[in-house]
């Protein structure tokens, strides 16, 4: 739980970072980067956590996770030009926090009752819904409706969880197969520039 626990708190500096360097060329000074950032952070798992009447809130029940939040923003405000040079680095963490948090919210929406349906779409919630109001808040096309394999990977994810949870499978090997699943997923669509296909 140690282990999880850090994963936890380094998805949250991360999507903190991806918020706040999103706003870099708007202009804004460092209350809206720290807004931004915030939402990007806590946004999903808040809009979980409503939906499925759990409270107190994540980040209300635990201020690490404010901490989390604080030194991503500090971060992305201190050294936006070499943090801007990582952006491939932080594809990637952001594509491992979207799989570590979208297993995640399905194990939080099991553990208060809710039938898998909703537990998965749930998971993908907590791994998305901030990314979507980030890009709502800078005036960019939510990631959503971007050609993008974005939330769908959660998706697909998130049901192979409830399926291996289903059939009794240990929760580390669950927690791997999944969380691997949505990040090979999300990596190779990437980068062979793959996407779903349209509505013509």
């Amino acid at each position: 739980m140690e282990l999880q626990y850090a994963l936890e708190l380094t998805g949250t500096f991360v999507f903190a970072i991806s918020g706040a360097l999103a706003i870099r060329e708007k202009e804004h000074d460092l209350f809206g980067a720290g807004f931004t950032g915030f939402i990007t952070a806590i946004g999903g798992g808040t809009l979980r956590d409503i939906l499925l009447n759990s409270y107190p809130l994540v980040w209300i029940g635990n201020v690490q996770v404010l901490y989390a939040i604080l030194a991503g923003v500090l971060a992305a405000f201190i050294f936006p030009n070499f943090l801007s040079r990582l952006r491939k680095t932080f594809f990637l963490f952001d594509t491992l926090g979207i799989g570590f948090f979208t297993v995640l919210g399905v194990e939080k929406a099991l553990s208060l009752g809710v039938r898998p349906e909703i537990a998965a779409i749930m998971g993908m919630f907590s791994a998305v819904m901030g990314g979507v109001i980030r890009d709502t808040l800078t005036n960019e096309i939510p990631i959503l409706f971007r050609k993008e394999i974005y939330a769908s990977a959660c998706l697909a994810g998130a049901v192979v969880y409830l399926v291996l949870n289903y059939f009794g499978l240990e929760r580390n090997y669950n927690l791997l197969i999944s969380m691997s699943l949505i990040i090979s997923i999300r990596l190779i669509a990437m980068k062979y520039k793959l996407s779903l296909p349209r509505l013509d």
